[in-house]
């Protein structure tokens, strides 16, 4: 059994409030240097025998040992936030791990297959395993923060607590290079949430593709013609929910032409750059050519409730001609029946 495998943890830092770039010295930055370590103790005040001693104590220093790390030992990179990915998760942090509580059974069930999945795929090696505990192996985190390759092993448990399904992360030892160390506060802290987030991703990248399936599913019956918004300009609609028409509307747009450069979904904005297809494709899909430019466009959705609503402006965020529009709705139709006989 390898002792050793290397997790893709890219994306989950990305997401994450992670620490400062630029290389392991940025963890543990001084204000310009290191030198106040050099500072001598401080010392009684030896009063005169002529002098009368001060009963003033406002800036008396107490005599206390304080505990924490001192110069470059000092961790200045922000902490790890778990992402919160699931609905209706609430998160517990102590000194031991993350603990998720979840709002339904079928979400921790799904957590837990995932997290089984997870770790067969990337051959994470295993201590043991039960129905509702898994002891991984070694795991090894290449970060650019850290002086050394470190690795840590893991507890995952699920249980029920007051009647509420849990999830919990909890970090175990620790390793610095080849050399097993204690666990330090912090790296407890950081690489518990860190192995949360790595599962949290998975999970919501699958979620996410299941209501892309379910959305496909539902596209199927979506009628698409002319008609006009809230202030009375023209606009396509599409009898289709927001959200259902969101995860469909790329795949239709490439079918057409387009190249979606970016969207943005709270805003309902989608970046897109046309280039006409040939007579050939018109001919074969038995509709009029769309009346655009070869150029960049922007796509603007509105939530009507059951229904979406698209415009189309330019880069300069100008609208498209109503002719435009009109020969684009037919095109929409087109795809999605070509989509439905397939």
């Amino acid at each position: 059994m390898k002792n050793q495998y290397r997790l893709a943890i890219t994306a989950v830092m990305v997401a994450t409030l992670a620490g400062c770039s630029g290389g392991a010295e940025q963890r543990r930055q001084a204000n310009q240097d290191f030198n106040y370590l050099n500072t001598k103790p401080l010392q009684s005040w030896n009063v005169p025998a002529e002098a009368q001693r001060s009963q003033v104590d406002d800036y008396l220093i107490p005599v206390q040992t304080f505990p924490g790390a001192l110069g470059r030992e000092v961790d200045i990179r922000p902490p790890q936030q778990v992402l919160t990915l699931i609905p209706g998760t609430r998160v517990v942090n102590d000194s031991q791990g993350v603990t998720l509580v979840l709002a339904r059974q079928a979400d921790q069930a799904k957590l837990w297959r995932m997290t089984q999945n997870v770790l067969t795929e990337r051959n994470v090696p295993l201590l043991s395993q039960s129905e509702s505990r898994i002891e991984t192996d070694w795991v090894s985190w290449e970060q650019s923060d850290e002086d050394v390759v470190v690795s840590s092993r893991y507890r995952i448990e699920k249980s029920e607590v007051n009647n509420q399904p849990t999830y919990r992360i909890i970090l175990t030892d620790w390793r610095e290079g080849t050399t097993e160390v204690p666990v330090s506060a912090s790296n407890k802290e950081r690489y518990s949430i860190l192995m949360t987030n790595l599962m949290m991703a998975r999970y919501d990248l699958q979620e996410r593709e299941l209501a892309r399936q379910r959305a496909q599913e539902l596209v199927k019956q979506i009628p698409i013609s002319m008609g006009k918004d809230r202030s009375g300009l023209p606009v396509i609609i599409a009898r289709a929910p927001y959200n259902v028409f969101w995860e469909r509307l790329p795949g239709l747009l490439t079918q057409l032409g387009f190249t979606v450069e970016g969207r943005n979904r709270s805003q309902g904005i989608v970046e897109v750059e046309f280039r006409a297809p040939d007579d050939e494709f018109w001919s074969e899909l038995g509709t009029m050519p769309i009346q655009l430019n070869n150029r960049a466009y922007r796509l603007q959705l509105g939530d009507l409730g059951n229904r979406t609503s698209i415009n189309v402006t330019n880069t300069d965020g100008k609208p498209v001609t109503e002719a435009a529009l009109e020969s684009l709705a037919p095109v929409f139709a087109a795809v999605v029946e070509r989509d439905n006989n397939s």
